[in-house]
């Protein structure tokens, strides 16, 4: 295979790769970081006896994941307030998945999801993704890991209970949680109290990333009251040149707020199965906003 056609087999398998990494990972400058080694390994490797390049490519690309997540664990024990994963623009440049696709996406990608995941070790993690999110058998998923076939499903039936322990997702109609998304930032946004507290579960969180290098709590909030009063005070004087977009984020409408035509925030909804809203995930750490395009 020359040099031409190990670059078509890569760029046909780059978004499944780059699917895994950031799932592994939850930023997509370190899923990014990990195929670009993927590809260098795979454009010096011997190629000839290479018989099923997927799976070939997605065993380096979940090695280099395991251990690039091991470094990003370490990392993240200095970081200035809650952590959460980076949102990524899910609606491909202004298509809507279908019912697979957004099933798949809002069961493996969803911020709710990810940060569950990020309790799990690195290799349940990596087992969980490979069979939950792309389907890989048990025995694949051994050979990718290196481990034994029982210990993989051991893996497995731990980390599907770790995710289920996670208060439960319930699907909801996109049209659904866009109109809640709408109904939510025009309550804030007006300062109505007594609005966000019909939308707000009586225990609902609120957790915000921004690594200090923006404007956040850097304690989770807990109570609808004091979720309430705290969007209140932070929409009651909008800076200028700010507009809201309703985009979709990680598989679900989200809400991205653009400063001056660049975001500056994502504000993420998880609903239950009555339409009202248990926890609001705030990002705006600016390191973490390069994948959400305006």
């Amino acid at each position: 295979m020359g040099t031409d056609g190990a670059t078509d087999v890569f760029e046909e398998h780059r978004p499944v790769l780059t699917g895994v990494a950031y799932r592994m990972l939850g930023r997509v400058a370190d899923a990014e970081d990990v195929v670009q080694e993927a590809w260098l390994r795979w454009s010096g490797a011997d190629r000839g006896d290479v018989r099923e390049p997927r799976a070939y490519l997605v065993r380096i690309t979940t090695r280099l994941a395991v251990d690039r997540l091991r470094q990003v664990k370490a990392r993240s024990e200095t970081y200035v307030g809650p952590w959460l994963p980076e949102p990524v623009a899910t609606d491909y440049a202004g298509t809507v998945p279908d019912a697979a696709e957004r099933a798949v996406l809002t069961d493996s990608v969803s911020l709710a999801v990810l940060v569950v995941l990020e309790s799990l070790s690195p290799l349940e993690r990596a087992v969980f993704v490979l069979r939950e999110a792309f389907g890989f058998p048990f025995a694949e998923i051994a050979r990718i890991l290196e481990r034994g076939e029982p210990a993989v499903r051991r893996m497995a039936v731990r980390a599907r209970r770790h995710v289920a322990e996670r208060p439960p997702r319930y699907p909801v109609d996109p049209a659904e949680q866009r109109d809640l998304t709408e109904r939510f930032i025009a309550a804030a946004a007006g300062g109505d109290l007594e609005a966000l507290l019909a939308l707000l579960t009586p225990d609902a969180r609120l957790v915000g990333d921004s690594g200090g290098k923006a404007k956040a709590p850097l304690r989770v909030i807990e109570s609808a009251d004091k979720i309430g009063r705290f969007l209140v005070a932070v929409t009651r004087q909008p800076p200028p040149e700010t507009e809201v977009r309703i985009r979709e984020i990680n598989g679900v409408p989200a809400l991205v707020v653009l400063s001056a035509g660049r975001p500056d925030t994502v504000i993420s909804l998880d609903v239950t199965e009555d339409g009202r809203i248990s926890c609001v995930y705030i990002v705006r750490n600016p390191d973490k906003l390069s994948a959400v395009t305006p």
